[in-house]
């Protein structure tokens, strides 16, 4: 492996990483019943910085940045724009909406030093309503307007639990919808709803959609976004007859008001909301929008997207007990390089790395190397595993007979492969799908 190529590369060594070291008989912790946090916690993927307050380390932003790329290119392709709303919101707009009491004590709130109130936004639907009317132009030519942002969120929870799942900091997606009609916010609330779909389709684990409870954001149409899983906090009612799903919350039975089949009730992880708000914000804080010489407020749709909560819970439902395992479009790194061992017997065919480190490159396919050559190749293989690298590429002791072969670990698959190097490049060049384009967004 050649000095120049490997100071342009990500290497393992160098990568910050605090691995924590856990006593076989260590008692678990209430929170740690969720392996996610568990193991996030273990591989130094996030570190507590407070209660229900976490740093992501370099290889969960490099998550967080992978599925901010696939939201924003979704976001692109239905004409949202993205903008950034300030963190701190006035709290005269709560009083104006009815919301600033109505949320409670889990609203973080604080007076300056000019006896002026804010809060830390856990939503924003007052904050884009406001800036919509102190604009005051929206022509009607420019609907729908579209607009989103990816920020931190807060809220004061009275007991942060799970990591991620549950935290009083967090990152989201919102986006808000502006329309004329509600015919119009309804189609519109529909591409939103569609590209929330292809988001999820694009991660690759299983999610439900459910009828959801409109709860304090109000409006007459919501839905919601889950995987199910026995540490979700919330309870869904499920038809398997018509394949309806609703939030148990905004329900008193047990049989389906579709069709009448027995209800089953499974757990889920809310990851996105989506809600038709009707004029409920822009009528409390004038925003309108002139048609045939009146002024018309707008109809609004919010939809939420948990980018960080979102991240846990794919890893909740994908891992072992023992090791981490994200989504292919996911993993902080594609693909993991193991070099032989120093001074073994395959040390010799240490000049391949080379070869695979150009040939990824070439195919925009991210990896790591894992130059510890001091450690044994099967130590190498237990960390890249654990840290959940969806591919590893093995230069072993197969590598120097005359026809080298190279293992390949296509470990969410539970697939060992021996592979020559054509072979190996033809492997890649299939697996390579249409997550490309999102390889270079964050390249």
């Amino acid at each position: 492996m050649s000095n120049k190529l490997l100071k342009n590369i990500n290497r393992v060594s160098k990568i910050f990483q605090p691995v924590k070291v856990i006593p076989k008989e260590a008692v678990l912790k209430p929170d740690e019943r969720a392996k996610s946090y568990r193991l996030m916690l273990d591989m130094g993927v996030i570190r507590q910085a407070n209660s229900g307050m976490y740093t992501l380390l370099p290889l969960g932003y490099r998550v967080l940045e992978k599925l901010v790329a696939i939201v924003d290119h979704e976001m692109t392709n239905i004409g949202a724009q993205k903008m950034l709303l300030p963190n701190l919101t006035s709290a005269k707009l709560w009083q104006k909406t009815g919301r600033l009491q109505g949320m409670g004590p889990e609203l973080m709130k604080f007076t300056d030093r000019h006896e002026e109130k804010f809060i830390l936004s856990p939503t924003y639907e007052e904050a884009i309503t406001s800036l919509i009317t102190k604009i005051g132009s929206v022509q009607k030519s420019q609907l729908p307007l579209l607009l989103y942002q990816i920020s931190t969120k807060w809220r004061d929870e009275m007991k942060p639990r799970l990591g991620l799942f549950r935290s009083r900091e967090f990152i989201m997606k919102d986006l808000y919808s502006f329309d004329v009609t509600i015919e119009d916010a309804t189609e519109t609330y529909e591409s939103v709803k569609q590209a929330y779909n292809r988001i999820l389709s694009h991660i690759g684990v299983p999610y439900t959609v459910a009828l959801g409870d409109p709860g304090l954001m109000g409006g007459n149409l919501s839905h919601e976004f889950h995987y199910l899983s026995d540490i979700g906090e919330d309870k869904i009612l499920s038809c398997s007859s018509c394949e309806v799903n609703v939030n148990a919350t905004i329900i008193d039975k047990t049989t389906c008001f579709n069709c009448g089949s027995e209800l089953t009730e499974q757990k889920g992880i809310e990851v996105g909301h989506t809600f038709l708000l009707g004029n409920k914000y822009s009528r409390a804080l004038g925003a309108s929008c002139h048609v045939q010489g009146d002024h018309v407020f707008f109809e609004m749709g919010c939809y939420g997207l948990g980018l960080t909560r979102l991240m846990a819970a794919v890893v909740e439902i994908l891992s072992t007990e023992e090791s981490l395992r994200w989504p292919k479009c996911l993993a902080p790194f594609t693909v993991c390089i193991l070099p032989p061992k120093e001074k073994s017997k395959e040390s010799t065919a240490a000049h391949f790395t080379d070869a695979f480190i150009e040939m990824l490159d070439k195919r925009n396919i991210d990896f790591i190397v894992d130059d510890r050559t001091n450690l044994t190749i099967g130590r190498r293989i237990l960390d890249a595993k654990r840290t959940g690298y969806p591919y590893l590429i093995i230069i072993g002791k197969n590598s120097v007979q005359d026809s080298p072969l190279f293992e390949v670990h296509d470990v969410n698959n539970k697939l060992v492969l021996d592979m020559s190097v054509d072979q190996l490049i033809d492997f890649f060049s299939n697996s390579n799908d249409d997550s490309e384009k999102i390889h270079e967004a964050i390249a």
